[in-house]
């Protein structure tokens, strides 16, 4: 499954990425974020991994992040493996002519196990929360000076 999110956000680039590239900032747009443990590498330099964990409801998920791309304040990619999930996630960054940012988020997911019946059944809950994403870090960056 492969769908792209987008929003603009009314920061400059310099801003947004600072924010973005700040794994402290992640409590403030990613909801249910519990922690982040490097595991290898630089942490948030390209072949990094790090563990992440999440509170969802009453579930706790584990994903490995890996980072593939870090070209900033253009691009920064990665991979997120999870039990049945493994997402590739790539985020460009465009500064726009009125001076604000847009990000663009192509997500793919591959499901196996009992999430590929969750994939089929329900598509559009992961890009909502893809956009909620977007939406969530856009309303925290907008409220920063």
């Amino acid at each position: 499954m492969k769908y792209t999110n987008e929003v603009e956000i009314n920061q400059p680039l310099s801003k947004v990425i600072e924010l973005f590239d700040n794994p402290a900032n992640m409590p403030q747009w990613q909801p249910g974020f519990i922690s982040m443990e490097p595991i290898s590498g630089t942490p948030g330099q390209p072949g990094a991994k790090s563990k992440l964990k999440y509170k969802m409801g009453k579930r706790d998920i584990e994903m490995i992040e890996t980072i593939t791309a870090r070209n900033l304040p253009k691009e920064f990619h990665g991979t997120y493996e999870a039990k049945g999930v493994y997402n590739v996630q790539k985020n460009f960054f465009i500064e726009t002519a009125s001076g604000k940012t847009k990000w663009v988020s192509e997500s793919e997911f591959k499901f196996s196990g009992m999430m590929k019946l969750i994939g089929w059944l329900m598509p559009g809950t992961f890009k909502r929360q893809s956009q909620k994403y977007l939406d969530l870090f856009k309303a925290f960056a907008e409220k920063q000076n």
